[in-house]
């Protein structure tokens, strides 16, 4: 019994040095809206919530407008031309493809037709009926597969297997009527982490990407996810990848930012250790990641997917200042990890950017000090 009564002497003896340890390193928490201590991110120009567009984790005005039209008039044409106006080995076109696959997707979900009723998603069938040659529909219609396996199925189920079989073969499809293209090949990856290639059979498809796109940001992505512990790998292949991806990474390169994709993956679901945001593997894929977005082309659709992960890690790290220049260029976009993972991406992200303009002003921060 004395054991216990000391063991809770303890707790509350660390409850009490942690208020005044984070009352002395000025901590910030969130309180009401309305409330005389709220921060207010308006005050910044950033978008009110229900503001934030949750498709796309950055900018793409021509894709919008297309995907507006084709879901309105039902008519794939303008999805065609946009896909077949864009460069193929480019980041743009994955995005892209990616896009309009869950487009269609969501669109079969929420209308999934019955008795006199036209499915969701009937223009992507069209598409494929009215042009099988066209190698963006065939690419459209692999990753349709692939998201419809993720959203309808159970991974390891029957069900999951056959709709992941076909979108396997539905990429060979792609792949044949655009042997450059490096996209159903990125669409494959997917496939291969759901039904879980052998690893000689994943590296060659892996071979196949680089060379076609060596650099491809969105590939390594893709591919950092089969290596990953809860996946098919671990902890140190999937550290061991994205090291090695940022090593041979050219100057301008996104690349340099995997590592701390590879953190993300495998954070601790309980944080045991004091000042895990500030310790050094995480402060050096932190710093990995800023120096990438620093150097590379501001045009880079990958940009944001980088700096949206980096607000994540520098709110958590309380570098309030780093975290409010990221939410600069970002704001207005949450398609992105890691708020993607929640189920409701804006609310998450407006929680971070809260944190984020409360931190900065508390240690001094005003709209007037923040570079534009």
């Amino acid at each position: 019994m004395e054991i216990l009564w000391v063991l809770m002497a303890l707790v509350m003896l660390s409850f009490v040095l942690l208020q005044i340890s984070r009352r002395r390193r000025g901590a910030v928490g969130l309180v009401e809206p309305g409330h005389p201590d709220a921060a207010d991110p308006a005050n910044y120009g950033f978008a009110r919530e229900e503001e934030l567009d949750i498709r796309m984790p950055g900018p793409d005005e021509d894709l919008l407008d297309v995907l507006d039209l084709v879901q309105r008039t039902q008519d794939y044409r303008g999805a065609q031309q946009l896909l077949a106006g864009t460069e193929a080995k480019g980041e743009r076109r994955w995005q892209r493809v990616q896009a309009f696959a869950g487009a269609a997707s969501l669109e079969l979900r929420q209308r999934p037709g019955g008795v006199g009723e036209t499915p969701g998603g009937q223009w992507l069938r069209v598409w494929r009926a009215e042009a099988p040659k066209d190698a963006g529909g065939a690419a459209v219609h692999a990753e349709f597969l692939v998201q419809q396996a993720w959203r309808t199925a159970t991974p390891g189920s029957d069900d999951f297997r056959i709709i992941m079989e076909e979108a396997k073969a539905a990429c060979g499809e792609a792949a044949l009527l655009a042997p450059g293209d490096p996209v159903p090949y990125i669409v494959e990856l997917s496939v291969a982490r759901g039904l879980g290639y052998r690893r000689e059979e994943f590296e060659q498809l892996w071979l196949k990407i680089l060379d076609r796109a060596p650099n491809h940001m969105g590939a390594h992505l893709a591919a950092l996810q089969y290596w990953c512990e809860k996946w098919h790998g671990s902890r140190e292949l999937a550290y061991s990848f994205a090291e090695a991806a940022a090593a041979r990474a050219p100057r301008g390169s996104l690349l340099a930012a995997m590592p701390l994709f590879a953190v993300f993956e495998h954070l601790p679901e309980v944080n045991l250790v004091s000042g895990f945001y500030q310790s050094e593997v995480v402060t050096k894929a932190v710093h990995g990641a800023l120096h990438a977005v620093h150097s590379a082309d501001r045009d880079d659709p990958m940009q944001a997917h980088v700096r949206h992960l980096l607000v994540f890690f520098l709110v958590r790290g309380e570098r309030w200042a780093e975290a409010m220049n990221q939410l600069m260029v970002i704001d207005g976009h949450v398609g992105a990890l890691p708020w993607t993972l929640s189920s409701d991406p804006a609310a998450e992200f407006a929680v971070y950017r809260a944190l984020a303009v409360a931190g900065y002003e508390a240690n001094g921060g005003s709209p007037a000090t923040l570079p534009h």
